[in-house]
């Protein structure tokens, strides 16, 4: 499932603007030093709108916020370079290719005749011109826990556990029903109340009514406005939020439900290997809305004054490829999409999704082992559970490591999400974290990128934080072609810049109480934040070597 953070009641809190400017502080490029964490980060102002849209670009000595020095890299390091293009797989929900500001980043298979309808490469997929869609017209997806359910009881341990999580998810998905219905009431009274559909908190000034319904429906939206800062819009956010509550229980808990029939293949046969079609965006744009964020936050075309900017722009080509349905991808699509992506030239994967159960793990495992052999970086989201995933209740699929500890292959690196307010709640409370099983950390709270029909959007989750390590990535094999994939990866991990010493992981069950830090060193692998500058530094250094 896509690691997007739903936008919950509870979350509306969390979305509060806390990053600022700080002094400027002289930049001496002569010889370049690394960006290392200052004692303590000094905020002098609100953060603008333009800089938020751009926050994971800025950095945390110049700007106060813990962005990974996009900009600096480029003004400093990269100016006057020539990269050579870097092919970066998007394993996702499917790609809107044609969107404006995307124009240019997209990868074009020449081996292929557009609309011919024959295989002109020979690879079993028939005019493949921009990727591949291996889910079809399939749209919404069963969670895997509930495919497992849905099978006979064969007594063994995974099933007892798919079964207790699936009955805590769906009890959870009826109390979510209970309260999004709840805030569409209010939300709908307001709305009758000023005649208006889309409204800001100002607006509620004009809500003079005694009735009672009306006068508390009015303290609720003051409360949401004042918690959820600038961005927020009830109209479409409440809307967003019933969506994915009443897509779970319509389709991704619903054991009635038969998503992959449409597909026409048999997902427990991973030779039965040549199905879907080459619309990489999928039977409806607007549902691509996910893999096309995630593409934007590498590749956007850089100072167009269009949207945001991408971490890699303008030297990588988006190659696209459908396997994230709304609900929880197939193992099979997952491993035949890496070695799609791998044999058509793609050097960095990005993964932004996830799930707690994987029958198949092993096609899977082969993948990725595939992609190392073939010098392929994989990028993979953490997930959004606010979960240790060290422990093996927690883990997150697909992973590196069969017994959750040792890594069997060196090309995958894991990524948790950071917001833009550097201390001791840096990290996303939505994170996974672990000291094993995380590597390194990215922004992921509030980013701001292409969404489908040349619109834009700010989500977040790891699977926003993941596309921003990702183009780092894609930075380093632009102007550094001869690191190879684990280089890559070691270099993401040992330049970061560190995370405050004590750091709040995860979500409190009870919003009532204090969340208490702990050791940054419980976080991840580094207990770093992934950042450009630093990396492009190292990854000089290592080349020379």
């Amino acid at each position: 499932m896509s690691h997007i953070k739903p936008l919950k009641l509870s979350a509306f809190a969390l979305l509060v603007l806390a990053g600022c400017n700080a002094t400027l502080q002289a930049q001496n490029s002569v010889p370049k030093q690394p960006i290392v964490a200052p004692l303590a980060v000094v905020k002098k102002a609100p953060v603008s709108e333009n800089e938020l849209k751009r926050w994971s670009h800025l950095d945390l000595i110049k700007d106060s916020i813990p962005g990974m020095s996009v900009d600096r890299a480029y003004a400093e390091l990269l100016q006057g370079k020539k990269g050579q293009k870097v092919i970066v797989g998007i394993v996702d929900s499917g790609v809107d290719i044609e969107h404006e500001d995307l124009q240019g980043m997209i990868w074009t298979n020449k081996k292929e005749i557009p609309g011919n309808g024959i295989d002109d490469d020979k690879n079993g997929f028939i005019d493949d011109v921009h990727g591949w869609n291996f889910l079809g017209n399939a749209v919404h997806e069963n969670l895997e826990m509930t495919r497992i359910v849905k099978k006979a009881d064969d007594g063994s341990p995974e099933y007892k556990a798919a079964l207790a999580q699936y009955t805590e998810k769906y009890n959870k998905a009826l109390k979510d029903k209970e309260q999004v219905d709840f805030l569409l009431d209010v939300h709908n009274t307001i709305k009758k109340e000023l005649n208006k559909t889309t409204y800001k908190i100002e607006d509620l000034s004009a809500v003079t009514s005694t009735d009672p319904k009306v006068a508390r429906s009015k303290a609720i939206m003051t409360q949401i406005f004042t918690n959820a800062g600038p961005t927020f819009d009830p109209e479409a956010d409440f809307g967003e939020y019933k969506d994915q509550v009443y897509d779970q229980l319509e389709y991704n808990l619903n054991k009635d439900f038969d998503g992959r029939k449409i597909v026409g293949d048999n997902p427990e046969d991973i030779k039965d290997a040549h199905y879907g079609n080459n619309v990489v965006f999928g039977p409806d744009k607007e549902k691509a809305l996910h893999g096309t964020h995630v593409a934007g936050i590498i590749a956007q075309i850089r100072g167009n004054n269009l949207g945001g900017d991408g971490v890699a722009s303008p030297n990588v080509e988006i190659l696209t490829v459908r396997a994230v349905p709304d609900g929880d991808e197939y193992d099979k699509d997952i491993a035949l999409a890496i070695r799609y992506a791998v044999d058509n030239g793609a050097k960095v994967i990005n993964g932004s999704f996830g799930k707690s159960f994987s029958p198949q793990k092993e096609w899977v495992y082969d993948a990725i082992k595939y992609a190392a052999k073939k010098d392929v970086l994989i990028v993979h989201a953490a997930g959004n559970d606010g979960y240790n995933i060290d422990e093996t209740k927690n883990i997150n699929y697909p992973n590196d490591s069969k017994d959750n500890v040792k890594e069997f292959a060196d090309n995958v690196i894991t990524i948790g999400a950071i917001n833009k307010s550097y201390g001791e709640n840096v990290v996303a409370p939505f994170s996974n974290f672990g000291k094993i099983n995380v590597d390194v950390f990215a922004p992921g709270e509030e980013i701001y990128a292409t969404v489908p029909n040349n619109k834009y959007k700010y989500l977040q989750g790891t699977s926003m934080a993941s596309p921003n390590a990702a183009g780092v990535a894609a930075l380093i094999r632009s102007y550094y072609p001869k690191l190879k994939a684990a280089q890559v990866k070691k270099i993401l991990m040992d330049s970061g810049v560190a995370l405050p010493s004590m750091v709040v992981l995860g979500e409190s069950e009870n919003p009532d109480e204090k969340p208490v830090a702990v050791s940054s060193a419980e976080s991840s692998k580094t207990a770093k934040m992934v950042n450009a500058y630093n990396a492009l530094l190292m990854a000089e250094k290592m080349s020379k070597k």
